[in-house]
């Protein structure tokens, strides 16, 4: 399939910036990511170059498209390195909103050692051009208890208040929870040969927030292909980048099944 003369539903071989470079301006609704960041996750010594990432994804985004960005710090010689704040500082220096700082808190951690709390969560900053252009919104209900003006009037001429109890609904916070893991972040056991997968529940819940049914998604490092798995599943279409040939490999395995058959979208491959 194929957009103003470009190839979608693909994961391209190579670095993003290359990728990018090949696509037509504001082709993408949405950007669903985690890059690598410091040195916690093993890219083989690959090139990060932030500022032509950047410049790359404001070029092919769309007027209301966002970013989400999944980063967190390493520790090094006693300090975090603060890699997630420059990063996002460094979208906003070249023309991007942080539309807002949503936190990836894991329920169960690998615990770690040292003068220090064990780490239980990751950035995900949204980053906007311009107003984002689509918000669905996961909310939850929340009880509504008081009095309420029943209308009527008692002997005397007084109003009678009843007590009554209403559901509605309200938007969640932006701390979102999961449990990651073998067997928890998906049951594609392929997966797992990527040093580092973030759930499909949490990609999941920012593509359905973020876009509509027909829209782009792009992840410019695709890794075991999560982002393209929950993006059609979703009926959203996908592009990927991967510069790794061993993890495009992975991603594409995954996908076979997914891509041949019209599943239904269920979490963690039931």
């Amino acid at each position: 399939m194929k957009i103003k003369g470009f190839e979608i539903n693909k994961i391209y071989t190579e670095n993003c910036v290359d990728t990018m470079a090949n696509m037509p301006e504001e082709i993408v609704d949405m950007v669903m990511t985690s890059p690598p960041y410091d040195d916690l996750r093993n890219y083989k010594g690959f090139e990060f170059p932030l500022d032509d990432i950047i410049k790359g994804l404001y070029r092919v985004l769309k007027e209301g498209g966002v970013i989400i960005w999944v980063v967190a710090d390493k520790t090094e010689n006693g300090s975090e390195t603060g890699t997630s704040f420059k990063q996002a500082l460094r979208f906003k220096e070249l023309g991007f909103r942080i539309h807002d700082t949503m936190i990836y808190y894991k329920n169960n951690p690998m615990p770690t050692t040292g003068k220090r709390y064990h780490q239980h969560f990751e950035y995900m900053f949204c980053f906007s051009k311009d107003t984002p252009k689509t918000f669905n919104p996961i909310t939850e209900p929340t009880k509504y208890n008081g009095l309420a003006n029943m209308k009527n009037r008692g002997k005397e001429g007084r109003l009678n208040y009843k007590k009554v109890e209403r559901t509605t609904e309200k938007k969640v916070g932006n701390v979102f929870f999961y449990s990651v893991g073998g067997g928890i972040s998906t049951k594609d056991k392929i997966a797992y040969k990527h040093p580092a997968i973030f759930p499909e529940k949490l990609v999941y819940d920012q593509i359905i927030t973020w876009t509509n049914k027909g829209d782009v998604v792009y992840d410019p490092f695709m890794g075991s292909g999560t982002t393209a798995k929950v993006a059609h599943l979703l009926g959203r279409k996908w592009i990927g980048s991967e510069i790794s040939e061993e993890y495009t490999e992975i991603a594409n395995k995954r996908l076979e099944k997914y891509l041949k058959n019209n599943f239904l979208f269920t979490l963690n491959g039931e």
